[in-house]
């Protein structure tokens, strides 16, 4: 699957009370991606918070993505994404069909990334490559890992995570980057026109 371009992270402290409206300020300037992550327990409100997303998502033609939860994601038919401590990607596969995007969290490690696409991820995910802001304590990935990858997953998504910014974007996508995972570089903003501008911005760096 052809997947390039920004690729936003809900917050649900930053995007507290204004979760819909930063996300449609979004999709207004490009966004075609998007993971809804929550690691609350209300799992009535993941629910009507992603059902409110999927609608969204469905008017601009964009994916969305359920960060860890496989079974809310075949609930709405969308995608998932799952870290390490997430399980196999292989009962996500068989549960949401052939055709779902699904993407894995691999840190720095290629092997990670391989084995990941044997079990039938859609994309891999690598990083942290600067500081976050949101998990402040992952692992610190080298640049060089998306080469690597390059080489090593021909076919395969790229995704780069950890801290990025329109201004610190530029050499993961010179390295071959294809999805810019932003959290506050996105949503960080004091407006929706500030988001929009900053979605078609990071658009931009990837060409698109």
């Amino acid at each position: 699957m052809k997947l390039r371009g920004l690729y936003a992270i809900t917050d649900s402290q930053l995007l507290a009370g204004k979760c819909l409206k930063y996300v449609e300020a979004a999709l207004d300037g490009g966004l075609t991606l998007l993971q809804y992550r929550d690691k609350s327990t209300d799992e009535a409100r993941r629910l009507r918070e992603a059902e409110a997303l999927k609608h969204l998502c469905d008017r601009y033609k964009a994916h969305l993505l359920i960060n860890d939860d496989a079974e809310l994601a075949a609930r709405l038919e969308v995608g998932v994404h799952l870290g390490q401590t997430d399980g196999p990607l292989t009962p996500a596969r068989a549960l949401l069909g052939p055709k779902a995007i699904i993407g894995s969290t691999c840190h720095d490690q290629i092997e990670l990334a391989e084995q990941a696409v044997k079990e039938g991820a859609t994309y891999v995910a690598f990083g942290r490559f600067f500081t976050s802001s949101t998990k402040p304590g992952a692992a610190p990935a080298a640049l060089d890992v998306i080469n690597q990858a390059r080489a090593r997953l021909v076919n395969v998504p790229i995704c780069v995570i950890g801290g990025i910014t329109l201004d610190n974007a530029a050499p993961l996508v010179e390295r071959g980057a294809d999805l810019l995972a932003v959290v506050h570089g996105l949503f960080g903003a004091d407006s929706t026109q500030e988001v929009t501008r900053r979605a078609r911005a990071f658009n931009a760096l990837l060409s698109i």
